[in-house]
């Protein structure tokens, strides 16, 4: 379930031992890479309230359990049966599914704190867990915030004020505008005084929301419009500022632990340069790029910022590294990080413990020195997102099925779902973090294309396709990536993987076997309630498969458990247990180890594999049965050129179009916001609008009709 851990330490840790090495805590395990060295003579809270939902709110409950600190869970109407409500001692409903009114609603959360006589509230990543009034309000009421005084989160959470006390700080910050935009006008004569391109975000935001690249003045005019809105609806702040966009960069960030009595480590770097809509996807530790003097330069300098506004608690300081490994300052995130594992995993410490030690008043139990690199981890966040769709828009559904890879060892993973889980378009679409560790980088990457291989999600589409090509890409085996990768690797957005003439034939191989050992399957099922006697079964095969447009001659032959396969020019041995109502499919080809998935087969022939992390549809067909098939007439597609459908569930923000206006290729007929992102929807061509089928206010699925041109 949620927060499973990886590797256990190989030796046991004494609890008593307050100040015990870290190196001892980063051996290779097989159950944990993170340890919760908990001193019961230590107390902290009997009661922590956790102000957050999915598998932040799971994560922070583990810790909470091993420390023998109870557990409140909120939750909305619609979170009733989620896995963190089940997970808590206590849980409280408050408020219907629209997160203004349930995990934003700060007087209902309140109301929780007093019913159920919580001592601390922790507020995970997101929602109000960087908001200074919630934490304000605490305080007032005697509760202990598990982050960072009002102050801080003050002063790191506006980005202008931040800025301006990181340059006071002497910490590296990006030339632009230190003020607050107030119009579109401004912003234009602004964005041409720093010179494009420019970067427009939320001065209160975060996570990638609120944020837009400009070019020229159009897109200025446009980024203003569409970052202060959504700024607006994740933050309740529409307030902009404009720096320098600085192409090309990597992002690269240093955890930072600060204590209530002036101490504070940073903790090394993650690099989560791999993004797409400014928002990360894969996060490694530490980075390829930094040595040591860039790395302690760094450090240092987050140290500095952290300690400038008296920060204590966990925090990340964000930074943009230029190709000669100059860097500056970004952002500071005043919370736990999204992608903190990676860092428990090459140091040893558990952060959610530290913080609510820090919390509670203790000093920090470690020195700067005692800070270890153990080994490398590389984090994966499994969204329910198409990433056929611009690399990821959200995508909703039950999970029908739902397995886990934690059979393997150095696997670790983050997760507030379970099997029958609903992905709903009101919360973000992550499904887990999936998290691996090696004793170098290339064992860490190893053992994340097996688990990827290896995880089972039914009932939505997800992106581990595209997760899957990241990891095994030249350039990013080699290090060489930039917060551009994905577009510079896939210009004309992923298509999934491309199959070169070795894996095609391994693919129609491993299809032809699974075909053969289903019908051989039915013939001894099935067979003597037909026939006088059992067929004899047959031990050559002449199959034919179709995969995309192209048709495949194959002639299969079988001896004992080996299918070996003619095709293509070249002959492939598959063999394997085959087992049809498994989900997972343990295949050997040609003497190497594969995972397959098989999703689905029909009566036509028609198997559906995922293989290499993609799926194909590959239908098998008898040579007589093909043959006949290519008479049958082909299925004219449908002109979609005149219809604008929604290509995500969302719920439609504005609609700028009525019926008789006349539009150009590319204007704006619609704006549909999923999971807090607005969508800019255009016309694919010059047309007079025939009809609209939607407005403001709407909640609309996937595929649903929009707008309809003449």
């Amino acid at each position: 379930m949620a927060a499973h851990g990886v590797c256990p330490s190989a030796s046991r840790l004494r609890l008593v031992v307050k100040y015990a090495s870290l190196q001892s805590r980063c051996a290779v395990h097989t159950k944990a890479h993170y340890s919760t060295v908990y001193n019961p003579s230590e107390k902290t809270f009997d009661k922590v309230l956790i102000a957050n939902r999915g598998e932040i709110a799971c994560r922070v409950m583990k810790t909470c359990k091993k420390m023998g600190i109870q557990t409140v869970a909120v939750h909305s109407d619609v979170d009733s049966s989620a896995v963190h409500v089940k997970m808590a001692d206590e849980a409280i409903c408050v408020g219907p599914a629209p997160t203004s009114k349930s995990y934003l609603n700060m007087d209902a959360i309140m109301e929780a704190i007093r019913v159920t006589g919580a001592q601390a509230v922790h507020p995970g990543y997101g929602f109000l867990s960087e908001n200074k009034e919630f934490a304000r309000r605490l305080a007032a009421e005697g509760v202990a915030f598990i982050g960072p005084d009002t102050h801080a989160i003050q002063a790191m959470g506006d980005k202008i004020e931040s800025k301006l006390i990181a340059k006071a700080a002497k910490v590296n910050t990006i030339p632009g505008f230190d003020g607050v935009v107030e119009t579109a006008e401004d912003a234009v004569k602004i964005a041409q005084d720093i010179g494009y391109p420019v970067m427009i975000k939320a001065s209160a935001g975060g996570g990638g929301k609120g944020m837009r690249i400009a070019w020229n003045e159009e897109e200025t005019r446009e980024g203003f419009r569409f970052s202060s809105q959504e700024a607006a609806s994740s933050f309740g702040d529409d307030r902009l500022l404009i720096e320098k966009y600085i192409d090309n960069p990597r992002h690269i960030e240093i955890q930072v632990l600060a204590d209530k009595h002036g101490n504070a480590l940073w903790l090394n770097e993650r690099e989560c340069s791999i993004q797409r809509r400014n928002q990360k996807v894969v996060e490694e530790a530490p980075s390829t790029f930094l040595d040591s003097v860039t790395r302690r330069s760094m450090g240092e300098q987050a140290v500095q910022l952290a300690q400038a506004v008296q920060y204590s608690s966990a925090g990340t300081v964000e930074f943009l590294v230029d190709s000669q490994k100059n860097f500056y300052f970004l952002e500071m995130n005043t919370r736990l990080q999204v992608e903190h594992p990676i860092t428990e995993c090459i140091t040893g410490l558990d952060l959610v413990e530290q913080m609510i030690r820090v919390a509670k008043g203790y000093e920090l139990q470690h020195k700067q020195e005692d800070i270890p690199i153990n080994g490398w981890a590389i984090e994966s966040r499994v969204y329910a997102e198409d990433p056929y769709k611009s690399f990821g828009l959200p995508s909703i559904g039950r999970l029908s099925q739902y397995q886990e890879p934690l059979n393997l060892s150095n696997v670790r993973v983050d997760s507030g779902i379970q099997e029958g889980s609903d992905i709903s378009i009101y919360y973000d679409p992550m499904i887990s973090k999936l998290v691996t560790y090696g004793a170098t980088r290339a064992e860490a990457l190893s053992r994340m294309e097996e688990a990827l291989d290896n995880y089972v999600i039914r009932g939505v589409t997800h992106n581990i396709p595209l997760l899957r090509e990241i990891i095994t890409h030249p350039r990013f085996i080699s290090g060489d990536i930039s917060t551009n990768f994905l577009p510079e690797v896939y210009p004309d957005g992923f298509k999934g993987h491309q199959l070169e003439a070795d894996r095609r034939r391994e693919l129609l191989a491993s299809a032809a076997a699974l075909h053969i050992t289903a019908q051989l399957r039915s013939q001894k099922v099935l067979g003597p309630l037909r026939l006088s006697s059992a067929p004899v079964e047959d031990s050559c095969w002449q199959l034919c498969a179709e995969l995309g447009e192209e048709r495949h001659p194959m002639e299969v032959t079988k001896s004992g458990d080996v299918y070996t396969v003619e095709v293509d020019g070249g002959r492939v041995e598959v063999s394997g247990q085959w087992n049809l109502s498994s989900t997972l499919l343990p295949l050997t080809i040609n003497g190497s180890h594969r995972m397959l998935q098989c999703l689905s087969r029909d009566a036509s022939g028609l198997i559906v594999l995922q293989y290499l992390g993609t799926l194909f549809k590959i239908r098998v067909l008898s040579k007589l049965a093909s043959d006949l098939n290519s008479f049958m007439p082909e299925k004219v597609p449908e002109d979609t050129s005149s219809l604008l459908r929604s290509p995500m569930p969302g719920s439609v923000v504005a609609v700028s179009v009525k019926p008789g206006d006349t539009v150009s290729e590319g204007q704006e007929i619609c704006v549909i916001e999923a999971m807090k992102m607005q969508n800019s929807l255009t016309a694919a061509k010059q047309a007079k609008v025939k009809s609209v089928h939607c407005k403001p206010g709407e909640t609309v699925g996937e595929g649903d009709l929009l707008v309809e041109l003449e």
